[in-house]
Order: C-alpha cells, then structure tokens, then sequence
C-alpha cells in the first residue's frame, strides 16, 4: 500500500502524519529521520489494526502542489 505522508517543520525538528491512518505519528531531528520514523510508525500502526482485528484503510488521500503568483 501507498500512504499520503505529511511532513513539517515543527521547530527545531520535523513532524510527520499519515491522513488516512489517524494517530499515526512521529516525529525527527531531521527529514531523513523523521521520514524514517514515520515508515516505522505505519508498519506498528498497521499491525496494531491486524492484532485487534480492525480493518486496514485504504490510502484515500491525494498530495497535489498548486502553484500560485508569490
């Protein structure tokens, strides 16, 4: 499966989210750490939904970029 990934700045190191796997999170000092986190986060949060017998979702959400006039 392919998941839609949010990653931001949150300070001093990054956040990232996972939109259609509700509190799916985690966080990093860096990009390459918190997109590392957030690969471990789904795989603990998708057997976690397996070990209760809940249903897995289905990646739903869509990432486009807009360019708009700065």
């Amino acid at each position: 499966m392919r998941y839609a990934v949010v990653i931001e700045r949150a300070g001093s190191n990054f956040s990232a989210y996972v939109p259609d796997l509700p509190g799916c999170i985690a966080t990093g000092a860096t990009l390459s750490e918190a997109e590392a986190a957030i690969r471990e986060a789904i795989a603990f949060h998708l057997d976690g939904l397996r070990q209760d017998g809940a249903p897995i979702p289905q990646p739903s959400s869509r990432v486009e970029y807009v360019e708009v006039a700065a």
